[in-house]
C-alpha cells in the first residue's frame, strides 16, 4: 500500500518548514530512502510563472531550502529547475524566491531549456517525449509540487508538476494534440511513468483556491505532504479539499493503468490525523465530470455545454499575455477587430478550452463561466 506523510506546517518561518520536512521524511524512511551519496538528483519545484512567493503560486523557497538540505545531507549531488511556459528559467527562479537559496547552497540552475526525444513504448496515450536536458542527464527527480486548483484539471498537483519537465512552448502542443481533459491526464501519467520520480514533497502551508492556477485566492492549509505515489498524494490533497479524488482525471487515469490509487482504504496515512486539516469550504469544481454522450454530440452542442473563459474588463490591462499563451492557430483569443485599446474578445468555435489564456493571467483578469445549458444538464 502506498503511504503518504503528513505533516502540519504552520508558516513558511524556515525552521518550521524544515523540521516539518524532516519528520515527513523519517516517516518514510528517511532521504537516504531515496537517494545515495554521489547521485545526481534534480529539484524539481512549480513555477508556473514568474511571482514572487506571497502570490502562492509557486513552490515556496522555505520548502525548497529544507528540502535541498536533507538530500545534500544524504549525499546527494543537486541542480534545480522549472520550464514555464513562457518565461525564461532564470527569470523564474529569481522571482519566486528559488534562486538566492540555491545560490546560498551551491545548487546549480539546471537546463530546462533544451531537450531530447524519448521513446516510451508502454505509454497508453503518449509513446514518446521531449524531456529537458536536466531531466536526462540526473539519476532522479524529487519533484516539489504547489496545492492549487486548476480550470481544465480541476486542480494540480504532484502528477501536473512534471508537465514542466517538457521544455518550454513545446507544452501548448500537447494542448493542441490533446485538447480531451481525459486524454490529456492519461498523456500526464505516461509523462510520470516515464519520468518516475523518487519522491514527492507537496507545498500545502499556503495551498490556491479558486480562479488557480495563477489567478486565485492563496488559502492557508498548514501541511506538508510527502509520498512517492502521486495519485496517492494527490488523492489525499483532494480530500483535504473536500473534493471527491475520483472527480479528478488524472487520478482516475492513473488508477486505471495501474500507475497508483486514490481509494482511501488502499493508502496509508502517516504523521497527522487529516481531519485537522480538511476544509469543507474550499473552493474547488466539484461539479460532475462531462458524460461521455454529451462528449460525442455535434460541436454546436459541445460549445454550448462546455465551461469557457472570459475576460473581466474592469480587470484586464490588455497586456497580451492571453494572446501568446493561446496554442491555436488562427487565435481563438486576440484582438480580432484590431483594436488593443479594448481587451481580446473570444471566438468561441476556435476555443479548444484549455484555459492556457486563464492560466497565465498574470492580472487574474480571465474567469471560466459554465454555460447555462451545461447548468440545466448537469443539474
Amino acid at each position: 500500500m502506498p503511504q503518504v506523510a503528513l505533516v502540519s506546517c504552520e508558516s513558511y518561518n524556515e525552521d518550521a518548514v524544515r523540521a516539518a520536512v524532516e519528520r515527513g521524511l523519517s516517516l518514510l524512511g528517511g532521504a537516504q530512502a531515496f537517494v545515495r551519496s554521489g547521485e545526481k538528483i534534480l529539484l524539481k519545484p512549480n513555477w508556473l510563472s514568474s511571482d514572487p512567493p506571497e502570490k502562492c503560486v509557486t513552490t515556496h523557497p522555505a520548502v525548497f531550502r529544507a528540502v535541498a538540505e536533507a538530500l545534500l545531507q544524504a549525499g546527494a549531488v543537486l541542480s534545480y529547475g522549472d520550464s514555464p511556459g513562457f518565461q525564461p528559467p532564470e527569470t523564474a527562479a529569481k522571482k519566486t524566491g528559488c534562486a538566492e537559496v540555491a545560490q546560498s547552497l551551491g545548487i546549480p540552475l539546471a537546463d530546462m531549456r533544451a531537450g531530447r526525444e524519448v521513446h516510451f513504448p508502454q505509454g497508453r496515450q503518449n509513446k514518446k517525449f521531449v524531456l529537458a536536458n536536466a531531466v536526462l542527464d540526473s539519476d532522479g527527480v524529487v519533484s516539489l509540487p504547489k496545492m492549487k486548483t486548476h480550470a481544465f484539471q480541476r486542480v494540480t498537483g504532484a502528477v501536473k508538476n512534471q508537465f514542466g519537465c517538457i521544455p518550454g512552448t513545446l507544452k501548448s502542443e500537447f494542448h493542441v494534440k490533446i485538447p480531451d481533459a481525459y486524454e490529456f491526464a492519461k498523456m500526464l501519467i505516461d509523462l510520470n511513468a516515464c519520468i518516475r520520480p523518487r519522491l514527492y514533497v507537496m507545498d500545502a502551508v499556503v495551498a490556491m483556491e479558486g480562479n488557480g492556477p495563477r489567478g486565485g485566492t492563496p488559502k492557508p492549509m498548514n501541511a506538508l505532504l510527502l509520498s512517492t505515489d502521486p495519485v496517492a498524494l494527490d488523492a489525499t490533497m483532494c480530500r483535504m479539499m473536500n473534493l471527491d479524488p475520483a472527480l479528478v482525471l488524472t487520478n482516475r487515469a492513473g488508477m486505471e493503468s495501474g500507475f497508483g490509487t486514490y481509494l482511501s482504504e488502499e493508502i496509508t496515512l502517516l504523521g497527522d490525523p487529516i481531519e485537522s486539516f480538511v476544509a469543507g469550504d474550499f473552493n474547488v469544481n466539484r461539479a460532475p465530470n462531462e458524460p461521455a454522450t454529451q462528449k460525442t454530440g455535434s460541436s454546436a452542442f459541445k460549445n454550448a455545454i462546455t465551461p469557457r473563459p472570459y475576460i473581466d474588463g474592469a480587470r484586464c490591462v490588455k497586456c497580451g499575455v492571453c494572446v501568446n499563451a493561446c496554442p491555436v492557430n488562427p487565435k481563438a483569443v486576440n484582438w480580432h477587430d484590431g483594436d488593443k485599446s479594448k481587451p481580446p474578445s473570444y471566438q468561441y468555435d476556435r476555443c479548444i478550452r484549455c484555459y492556457c489564456c486563464q492560466e497565465m493571467c498574470p492580472e487574474s483578469a480571465i474567469l471560466v463561466k459554465v454555460p447555462l445549458l451545461r447548468r440545466i444538464i448537469g443539474g
